[in-house]
């Protein structure tokens, strides 16, 4: 589906951004372009896959002006910038606006302008009934990629998006944490451990762009169905994985987070369409003539369910090991533990 095209990834010196380059870098795609702020990750990336296929674009999704300088002859693009830490997010929250808000409406206004086919947005759980900045910002970016997509015929270009929960051992999530901990001897810290979140695998994730890149509709979301684990049953994991018996501390629940997460909130369950491993949720059409929905309302709310953490099939602990185990980076640092390695690896992203 790649054959002879270009492909531009936003954000793509992060986790998501490698992964898409390490499935597609080798096949018959005609060129590769990671677009992104950080010229140290940059440099990084073209040292480590020394392919030319791989072309680098400094610049900001901020800065519409530098994302046009890297949309020309691009078939498809995957908006995957962000700022998805919930603590910097919340203490700098016009900075998450300025990037999951302002920077996917630079993105997708410079992917009409040059008549990119394809955009897949990429959302997070955490917009989902959103209580810190991060979600909020993240919810606003797909309102505003839906509303774009109204606005251009799906034969010019076709703007669809997919929500997922947690990448397990992505850049600042609690998997590399532990796995430093270990390491160093120190207890696990757990802010709860009936905390509940969804596991996911980068390929999973890519998995689920790709899904949506085939099938999407103009202004549909995607939502993968995906197991969970309590935080205090991965921390355990990860403890008889690495035949450690490091301390498992609990510290309580960290600014702007959840109990639980939700990929699909009960009003989008009503709407939404049961693939097998997937929800489809359409763009909603309605406009502003909302006078005539007063008359004739929908179907009764009370049958459906939200779509949560803590309602989907939860991993036991050696589920949850099987999980982990099935990672590259997991295989990687159990290793280097053995081995006597005290830093942790980077090999999920630069």
């Amino acid at each position: 589906m790649l054959k002879d095209k270009t492909l531009l990834v936003t954000g793509g010196t992060g986790t998501f951004g490698n992964a898409v380059v390490r499935r597609f870098l080798n096949t018959d795609i005609k060129e590769i372009r990671i677009f992104s702020r950080d010229e140290k990750k940059q440099d990084d990336m073209r040292r480590f896959y020394k392919n030319d296929k791989l072309k680098f674009f400094i610049g900001d999704v901020r800065d519409i002006q530098s994302v046009r300088n890297a949309m020309y002859g691009v078939d498809y693009v995957f908006q995957a910038a962000a700022l998805k830490q919930v603590p910097s997010c919340e203490f700098f929250p016009l900075e998450a606006v300025k990037t999951n808000i302002l920077g996917t409406e630079n993105v997708l206004t410079a992917a009409i302008e040059f008549g990119v086919k394809k955009v897949v947005c990429l959302s997070t759980d955490k917009a989902v009934y959103p209580i810190n900045a991060m979600g909020m910002s993240k919810a606003l970016m797909e309102k505003i990629f839906v509303a774009k997509s109204r606005t251009v015929e799906p034969d010019k270009t076709l703007i669809c998006g997919t929500r997922y929960g947690n990448v397990m051992a992505s850049r600042g999530s609690v998997i590399p944490l532990f796995v430093q901990q270990i390491k160093n001897g120190k207890p696990l810290t757990v802010t709860n451990p009936d905390m509940t979140r969804f596991l996911m695998s980068i390929e999973e994730a890519v998995d689920l762009v790709l899904y949506a890149f085939q099938n999407g509709n103009q202004g549909d979301r995607f939502v993968k169905k995906s197991p969970s684990a309590k935080i205090g049953d991965l921390a355990q994991a990860m403890k008889e994985i690495f035949e450690v018996e490091n301390e498992i501390k609990i510290i309580g629940t960290r600014h702007g987070e959840k109990m639980h997460e939700t990929l699909l909130t009960k009003e989008e369950h009503l709407v939404s369409e049961d693939l097998g491993d997937f929800y489809r949720i359409p763009a909603d059409t309605r406009d502003l003539n909302y006078e005539k929905y007063f008359e004739k309302g929908t179907s009764d709310l009370s049958k459906y369910v939200d779509y949560r953490s803590d309602n989907t099939i939860i991993l036991s602990v050696e589920q949850t090991k099987e999980k982990l185990l099935s990672l590259d980076y997991i295989q990687k640092e159990l290793e280097d533990y053995k081995n006597g390695g005290t830093k942790p690896i980077v090999s999920e992203g630069f």
